[in-house]
């Protein structure tokens, strides 16, 4: 017999966590941000100390937000590390 209080079962999508989509910066932004010009970039890119571009199109490419600011972080972190200890009392 069909029971007229209860609703009819309906399966359920399974739960995926919501991404926020990351930002794709253009040349411009990414020269502007990292102070390097196109042909530093895309031989940084060349060399493998660069992050990759995305393919945006035929014609168009960009940069992850995030891969920049790792980039960065690692430049920071390389410069510091390179700089000359000048608090020993080295005379």
């Amino acid at each position: 017999m069909f029971n007229h209080m209860e609703p009819p079962q309906m399966k359920q999508a399974p739960a995926t966590p919501s991404r926020k989509p990351e930002k794709l910066l253009r040349l411009p932004e990414v020269e502007s941000l990292v102070g390097l010009g196109k042909s530093s970039i895309y031989a940084g890119m060349k060399a493998g100390t660069f992050p990759p571009c995305v393919r945006l199109s035929a014609r168009a490419v960009a940069w992850r937000e995030s891969d920049i600011a790792a980039w960065q972080d690692e430049r920071a972190l390389s410069v510091v590390g390179a700089q000359p200890n000048t608090t020993s009392g080295g005379q």
